[in-house]
């Protein structure tokens, strides 16, 4: 498989600029891997596919403020600050991307908040784009960590031109979304309503839950044509016991098991035993899957419509199978489907 097998021509207007007014009122496209049909639903006819004790898996990573404005000491030009990952609590040490990066160099000093009140300082340039930081606040962590989310925004996609809005802080985080660290939203799980969970327990569907961090490595375009040549950022993960022992008793069982999310889908094949079963684990993953590729654990996945040449639509490959998925994406452009985080769903069963 080759970086260009995965090229296909996506109409600007179909990347979704907002929510569906219901989140469980998007479309959904149904993919049979074993008889190749397709239908055309609504996302909260999801419940119709599964019945007493099948699983879902999902990501109950939370998304923080990580888009933040400061300006720099003297010049005072504005610069944007991405929060990507904590490397220090208590020196208070980031990972971040800056924009424009041309301008910050080690040393320089930034600005947050109308009163100035935070002070970042350049410690280190560790990519071409990339820098660390080292906030400088007298605070405890707690009061460090409140200043952060007040100064912040939520850190909706580049693909979105417009503003942020009040609708966003709501609807770019799932209702069930609890462990905070993620730099974006696990898109497939914005689609359920608490109403559509809630229906879904009553029939006996069980909810495992995961923590996969979703860092802006799941983004970073594939720029080698040997797919086996990318190498895709690292992201925390975390799979506890009681979500384990679910999934493999449903296995056993020859239930639905069903990953939401291509974040979902990476946490459980980052862990998996000697026999094909899932194990805790918590650490980091870099696992990138492409085609061919033999999933160990679902037989089952929710997720959105992604764009071309891109790893979630590499592993959407993987596991509908190439052409059929090939033939889906095609479906979905006539059909008017919106694409990427706020666009519409796809479910992916045998």
């Amino acid at each position: 498989m080759k970086l260009s097998n995965f090229r296909f021509d996506l109409p600007e207007e179909l990347l979704a600029e907002y929510p569906a007014e219901h989140r469980d009122e998007a479309k959904l496209m149904v993919l049979h891997r074993d008889t190749k049909k397709i239908e055309h639903r609504k996302f909260k006819d999801l419940i119709e596919y599964f019945d007493d004790g099948d699983v879902l898996i999902l990501n109950n990573t939370k998304v923080f403020p990580a888009r933040m404005f400061g300006n720099k000491e003297k010049t005072g030009a504005r610069i944007e600050v991405f929060l990507l990952r904590e490397l220090n609590s208590e020196q208070r040490l980031w990972d971040v991307l800056v924009d424009p990066a041309r301008k910050i160099r080690i040393g320089n000093k930034l600005y947050f908040g109308e009163d100035e009140s935070l002070v970042a300082e350049v410690i280190d340039n560790t990519t071409s784009r990339g820098r660390t930081l080292r906030f400088l606040y007298d605070g405890s962590y707690e009061e460090f960590r409140e200043k952060l989310n007040e100064l912040g925004q939520t850190p909706l996609p580049k693909y979105i031109k417009r503003d942020l809005e009040e609708i966003d802080s709501e609807r770019y985080q799932t209702i069930y979304a609890k462990e905070e660290g993620a730099v974006a939203a696990p898109t497939a799980g914005l689609h359920f309503s608490k109403h559509l969970m809630k229906r879904l327990e009553i029939k006996g569907i069980d909810f495992a839950e995961l923590t996969l961090h979703v860092g802006l490595g799941t983004f970073n375009p594939v720029e080698v044509e040997d797919l086996s040549k990318h190498k895709m950022d690292s992201e925390k993960i975390k799979i506890e016991t009681p979500a384990v022992e679910m999934i493999n008793s449903a296995k056993t069982r020859n239930k639905r098991v069903c990953a939401v999310g291509t974040t979902s889908m990476r946490a459980i094949e980052s862990s998996v035993s000697s026999s094909g079963t899932l194990k805790e684990f918590e650490g980091w993953t870099n696992k990138f899957i492409f085609p061919p590729y033999k999933f160990s654990i679902a037989n089952c996945m929710v997720t959105n419509f992604h764009t071309p040449k891109s790893t979630l639509m590499m592993m959407i490959g993987a596991f509908a199978g190439y052409d059929f998925m090939m033939e889906a994406y095609k479906e979905a452009v006539k059909e008017g489907y919106r694409f990427y985080s706020y666009g519409d769903a796809m479910l992916i069963i045998d």
